[in-house]
């Protein structure tokens, strides 16, 4: 729970600020320890947007995560200890409440004697990602905090900006099939009726062309509401289904893995994160197991999800992990398979996973580059031609009647 207090602090100041406790008498205690005189302190209630979604916590976004991590780096390093590093941040997110209290929160769990990795996981403020916590837990123990912390910042900032770099690039092509539609509709909707008025007058046969154009303009119209309507309730429905139905969010992610070009970014790119974040975690001494675990549980895609899950399974049964992915239903990537039994081999697994998620996310760089170089002629294509034909299928009866 958030409570909200005002009081007095140990210089005399005034505060005013918010704290995560179990209860009211555990926030009192926790307001002793930082010496502060409550005057008043109560249990926030949770915003309207915060009932609907039935959760209170802030999903920090991976560049914000990088950033924190980045910081808090940089001041272990120079020999400041983690309580006095969060105290200092504190005073870089005065604007961002959430972030705030999450830093409060975890110093106040900190002061209590608690370790980094335990006020993390004690914390109720801010999602943070398993693969986050377990690496700061190991590593925290290793005394090589720092160094993670680093790491886990280049990999969120690197996710962030590939992310971006797709949004970016799919926009031009988004906008063109947005206004491409958009025209279609309005050309169905209010030129082609228009012109079927002088047609009606025609005491001629119509052309097959328009024809079709006319009937699909008579239908748009009289189902326009209904044409809406169906494509909403399509929308939502395939969303609700694709998060509370395991079955059919399997099917779609399976046949997203069989489409041409982007079945093979969609698993180049998974397979990419999966050794990215299982280098970092045996880096820091994450048991094998466990780091195929939390490695999978990063990743978007249940099928493959699933199939690393499974795999770790049969780890544990003293398999190896390319012995079990090789005999999976599911097929990977071949050359994937065999750098993981290089890896496994030569007792080099960590430079071996760093190397192929470099490699994966460059490659997908290219497909990326080279899908949009096809995808921006063939939308020209689309627009120019869908326009075209309901033009000259319009134009063909003037013609014939000027040609009879």
């Amino acid at each position: 729970m958030i409570f909200r207090y005002k009081g007095i602090d140990s210089q005399g100041k005034k505060v005013s600020d918010k704290l995560e406790a179990s209860s009211i008498s555990e926030a009192k205690s926790k307001l002793k320890i930082k010496k502060i005189i409550y005057q008043s302190i109560n249990e926030e209630s949770p915003a309207f947007y915060e009932d609907f979604t039935f959760s209170r916590k802030y999903k920090i976004p991976p560049r914000e995560l990088s950033a924190l991590s980045r910081e808090l780096s940089m001041y272990i390093r120079s020999g400041i200890s983690i309580v006095s590093a969060l105290k200092i941040l504190q005073t870089h997110y005065e604007n961002n409440k959430k972030m705030k209290l999450f830093l409060t929160t975890v110093s106040t769990h900190l002061d209590e004697g608690k370790d980094f990795y335990a006020a993390l996981e004690s914390q109720s403020v801010v999602i943070l990602p398993e693969f986050f916590k377990q690496s700061i837990k190991v590593s925290e123990s290793s005394g090589i905090l720092d160094e993670v912390l680093l790491e886990l910042s280049r990999f969120l900032k690197e996710q962030d900006k590939i992310v971006k770099e797709i949004k970016s690039a799919f926009a031009y092509p988004s906008f063109m099939i947005f206004i491409s539609l958009l025209m279609i509709s309005f050309m169905l909707s209010f030129v082609v009726p228009q012109i079927t008025g002088v047609f009606d007058s025609m005491d001629q046969e119509l052309p097959k062309a328009t024809q079709a154009v006319i009937a699909m303009g008579d239908f748009f119209n009289n189902n326009f509401t209904t044409i809406l309507a169906l494509i909403f309730t399509s929308i939502v429905t395939f969303m609700f289904l694709m998060k509370k139905s395991h079955a059919f969010a399997y099917y779609i992610h399976k046949l997203i893995l069989k489409l041409p070009l982007f079945g093979v970014i969609t698993q180049k790119s998974e397979l990419a994160r999966f050794a990215y974040i299982a280098s970092l975690l045996v880096r820091s001494g994450v048991p094998f197991v466990q780091t195929i675990n939390l490695s999978a549980n990063t990743l978007n895609n249940l099928v493959l999800k699933e199939l690393f899950i499974d795999a770790s399974q049969k780890v544990v049964e003293g398999k190896l992990l390319s012995t079990a992915l090789y005999g999976s239903k599911t097929k990977i990537d071949y050359a994937f398979i065999q750098s993981i039994a290089l890896g496994e081999d030569t007792s080099e697994l960590q430079n071996v996973l760093t190397n192929i998620s470099e490699l994966y996310f460059e490659e997908n760089r290219d497909k990326i580059n080279m899908l949009l170089t096809l995808l921006e002629p063939a939308l020209m294509l689309f627009v120019g031609g869908s326009i075209g034909f309901i033009v000259a299928a319009m134009l063909l009866p003037i013609f014939s009647m000027s040609i009879g």
